[in-house]
């Protein structure tokens, strides 16, 4: 079976109080509306329609080829959104797929079972659709499901148009459909026009009802279709995403320390018999090797992170450490740092834009800022490559096996030779050969003596 997915993001989202469209606020490192791509995706192989108004060109740029789009220029109802879709549906469609861009939460196996169920529903008198209901007593505004004496569905009545009967009734419509394709087409012309000025999806029920045709149904989570309308509803679905991704990892084979403490945005990986500490926030595309331990209280963005190292009360972003290294506690990684194999970094250290050896060990209170660092040099505490003039930012290379004196200043545009080694409180600011010892304020190396000097 051939299956579409049509997803309506064109409203204003006003009661998020925001000047960025609804569907584009994130929930653990993505859009919402991207949620409802990624679920759309197990039911269909085509890219799905978003239909877009409020916000469109932020839409689309987020979005880019994971959809096609369609404009809704006149937001007139969720039938008339469909309406200005269906042109674009191909024409070996066989099912369409309608859900909303504000709910995060609908999973793609829930959808995966509504298709099947729709699929099993064909035959002579195929269903014209299947949905989703729901089961409970608070209505929140849902439509509610009026079914006849044997138990099928012969209408949807939106709350405002309940008689006092209908609003006893806690069977809902959340609004989630799988349509019979070509009965689509031929009925959404069919829709009347409400006293609102407005085309519903929901009218089609009975309209199918009146034909005669099959409208399957099944029940679905709760949690999965709530829409989200306020800032409110984001946290409480925030919250939910949270706990899906940590429960992913763990059942995966990593060990998460207080879950209720770890925040895990859903493009991380992070591979078996990896450690997660409390207090541990981790964003983006980050890699976490296996064996790594991470935390407590450490903040890490966009970041690779190799087996068996350990990141402890540190903020990682954007940078690097390859397997056996560390940084911590209160260290530092900002954009383009790199730590090699096995380095150790201490705690209040800060490391930018830079490459640290193998083996490298750099000492607290040190600051690396442009530098190519070579394997198993020293930096002693207090150290500070001074990489900015006030107009440009320069280059410092340490060659390998260099011990860095405690409080060196090395002033950029600067190169140390290997094995070289500067005296503590040292202000370098020529470049030091290979293998000698400069020490002093600035730095030299040391006057030859010789007898005439002794006596």
């Amino acid at each position: 079976m051939n299956t579409l997915a049509v997803i309506l993001a064109a409203g204003y989202g006003t009661r998020m109080k925001s000047s960025l469209p609804k569907v584009l606020h994130p929930i653990m490192g993505r859009p919402m509306v991207e949620w409802a791509v990624m679920a759309s995706r197990t039911v269909s192989s085509l890219p799905p329609l978003v239909v877009v108004g409020h916000g469109q060109e932020d839409v689309r740029a987020v979005l880019g080829d994971q959809a096609t789009f369609i404009e809704q220029k006149e937001l007139l109802g969720t039938g008339h959104a469909v309406q200005q879709a269906m042109p674009a549906a191909p024409a070996m469609v066989d099912a369409v797929i309608v859900t909303y861009g504000d709910m995060p939460l609908l999973r793609g196996e829930t959808l995966q079972a509504l298709t099947a169920l729709f699929a099993e529903g064909q035959g002579e008198n195929g269903a014209a659709m299947a949905l989703l209901t729901i089961q409970r007593e608070d209505p929140q505004g849902f439509g509610r499901i009026v079914r006849d004496e044997a138990g099928e569905i012969q209408a949807i009545v939106e709350e405002a148009d309940c008689t006092p009967e209908q609003k006893k009734i806690q069977e809902l419509n959340p609004g989630i459909y799988c349509f019979d394709a070509d009965w689509l087409r031929a009925n959404l012309a069919k829709i009347p026009i409400s006293p609102k000025g407005e085309y519903y999806l929901t009218d089609l029920v009975g309209i199918a009802a009146q034909q005669g045709k099959r409208i399957l149904s099944m029940y679905a989570p709760l949690e999965e279709v709530d829409g989200i309308n306020t800032r409110v509803h984001l946290a409480q679905a925030t919250e939910v995403m949270r706990r899906r991704i940590l429960e992913r990892h763990m059942l995966a084979g990593v060990t998460i320390v207080n879950p209720d403490s770890v925040l895990i945005e859903d493009r991380v990986t992070i591979e078996a018999d990896a450690l997660i500490l409390p207090g541990s926030y981790i964003q983006g595309a980050t890699q976490i090797g296996a064996h790594a331990v991470v935390g407590p209280n450490t903040h890490i963005v966009e970041s690779v992170i190799g087996a068996e190292c350990r990141v402890a009360h540190s903020v990682i972003e954007q940078a690097i450490m390859e397997a056996r290294s560390e940084i911590g506690p209160f260290g530092h990684l900002r954009k383009g740092a790199h730590l090699g194999e096995g380095v150790h970094m201490g705690n209040f250290g800060e490391v930018k834009n830079s490459y640290l050896g193998p083996g490298v060990k750099m000492g607290h209170f040190s600051y690396l800022g442009d530098a190519e660092v070579g394997p198993n040099v020293n930096i002693g505490a207090g150290t500070i490559t001074c990489n900015y003039d006030g107009e440009r930012k320069h280059k410092t290379r340490i060659g390998a096996d260099v011990f860095i004196g405690s409080d060196t200043l090395l002033v950029a545009p600067l190169s140390i030779g290997e094995d070289a080694r500067t005296g503590a409180g040292s202000v370098v600011t020529h470049d030091v050969p290979a293998g000698a010892l400069v020490y002093g304020v600035p730095a030299r190396l040391p006057r030859s003596r010789n007898r005439a000097d002794d006596e």
